[in-house]
């Protein structure tokens, strides 16, 4: 049985963080990083092409998170929100 891979290109205009300290660089790499790994381990049930033009609902986070773990904080709240499972306003 073969395998089809279907093409997911998510493409995020901006993340604007405030309050917080950590590296904006290494925030990205990290939710980058994470949000490949979790789109390629659960894939994206929304059939595309699909635009939000904003994804509120974000859990609050410490101020003090690392840079890693800022970014994969936010890419598990934008995936969980592409997912149908956080709020997206389309």
């Amino acid at each position: 049985m073969g395998v089809t891979l279907k093409e997911v290109r998510i493409e995020i205009g901006e993340l604007a963080l405030s309050g917080f300290r950590a590296d904006p660089d290494r925030v990205s790499a990290a939710f980058e990083s994470e949000l490949t790994r979790l789109v390629t381990e659960h894939g994206m049930p929304v059939e595309g092409p699909w635009t939000a033009d904003v994804l509120s609902g974000l859990p609050p986070l410490p101020a003090g998170l690392s840079a890693r773990r800022l970014g994969q904080e936010l890419a598990r709240a934008v995936h969980a929100g592409l997912s149908g499972k956080g709020e997206v306003t389309r």
